[in-house]
């Protein structure tokens, strides 16, 4: 009895020995596990829009301008999804404001968001001429000649230090926006990473005389609103276009259907099999297509992202058992798979997975760390249809 007793106690301090396990401790354990995979899963997420960090919110008088805008309208949906892939030349435009702010007609870009593997494809300067300030009815010119060159900081000679891009003639009663290409330029200035982008316009009557400054005029962006600043506009591609799927998944017109009997079963065996088979399914529908709504407000990025505010980007779920139907857009190789399955030939062979077997693009319209709107194409972010495969 004694050495019983002496046990019981025994185990009593035993166990009283053990720590508790604090319920708190255990959820802070819990809530950091989660915030370390929330933090890794957008951290991979920013790398599929091939971001490395979260831009910074940009302020709330920061407007994008209505040239991105429109430009964003023409080639994506009221979802973001790509109208058509031909639009866009490239797969990124940039928009760069002066940085200057001159009284001058003198511009200053800044560039160095452009990443290094980016190929210029077209860069324009967007210039928004004003009405005249003087009477046109006194003036006998009725056209300006404009020219656009290009400014070298490391030259100290005035004549020298700039070249000739880009010169025609405008009317002097004009008013709106003139674009003027400056391709050649901006991927000089993209090679020599040590020069600024600068820019001077010069604007001349036919007599080859200076024109007068009421006469001509174009917006700063110190003295206009900020929907007419000037602009650099610049095309690139970086690169990241994916392998088209299409021709993978061309079949033949001429193909036959493949037959809804298991090879090598009479027909009273198959009718038997396929009753099996779809006992097997019956839980589970055929392979389709899902919603899956990307909500770019929920994952902390609506302070940056100016369209679209999300996008859904579907999911492929379902079943894909033989006998697998053209609606299944089944490849060959998800037939001989589940024909092999279905007569259990191979130990270890599971069904064809249902997956995406069309993909579509999106376009994301946004603010970059310097406050530049950014339009670009992300390729094979939207499920268009599902298969097995």
């Amino acid at each position: 009895m004694l050495t019983r007793l002496l046990l019981l106690v025994q185990l009593l301090c035993l166990g009283a020995s053990r720590p508790l396990v604090n319920p708190l401790e255990k959820y802070l354990t819990l809530a950091n596990e989660s915030d370390d995979v929330r933090s890794e899963a957008l951290k991979r997420l920013l790398e599929v829009f091939g971001m490395e960090d979260v831009p910074p919110a940009r302020s709330q008088q920061k407007q994008p301008p209505q040239y991105m805008l429109d430009l964003y309208n023409t080639v994506a949906d009221v979802d973001g999804v790509t109208k058509d892939p031909g639009l866009l030349q490239g797969n990124t435009v940039r928009s760069f404001f002066d940085k200057l702010h001159s009284e001058q007609i003198q511009f200053l870009f800044n560039l160095t968001t452009v990443a290094k593997n980016e190929k210029v494809l077209t860069a324009e300067l967007h210039l928004f001429k004003v009405r005249p300030q003087v009477s046109l009815a006194f003036n006998r010119h009725h056209f300006c000649q404009v020219s656009i060159y290009q400014l070298d900081n490391r030259q100290m000679n005035p004549q020298q230090n700039r070249r000739l891009l880009s010169s025609r003639l405008i009317p002097v009663h004009s008013m709106g926006w003139e674009v003027f290409s400056i391709t050649h330029a901006v991927r000089s200035w993209m090679l020599d990473e040590g020069n600024d982008l600068g820019l001077l316009v010069t604007v001349r009557t036919l007599g080859v005389s200076q024109a007068d400054s009421k006469l001509v005029r174009f917006a700063s962006g110190q003295n206009h609103h900020h929907s007419k600043q000037p602009m650099l506009v610049l095309f690139t591609d970086d690169g990241r276009r994916a392998t088209s799927l299409e021709s993978f998944l061309e079949e033949p017109k001429d193909r036959p259907a493949p037959s809804s009997r298991p090879y090598g079963l009479r027909p009273e065996a198959a009718l038997r099999r396929r009753r099996s088979l779809f006992s097997e399914d019956e839980d589970e529908p055929p392979c389709q297509r899902f919603p899956l709504y990307v909500d770019f407000e929920e994952i902390g990025w609506s302070s940056w992202v100016v369209s679209p505010r999300g996008y859904n980007a579907y999911h492929c779920k379902g079943s894909c058992f033989f006998p697998l139907g053209q609606n299944m857009r089944p490849t060959n190789h998800a037939t001989v798979q589940s024909i092999i399955h279905a007569l259990k030939l191979t130990e270890g062979i599971s069904t064809p997975c249902c997956v995406p077997d069309k993909l579509f693009s999106i376009n994301l319209l946004y603010f970059d760390d310097d406050e530049n709107v950014v339009l670009k194409q992300y390729d094979d972010m939207v499920a268009a249809s599902c298969g097995c495969q």
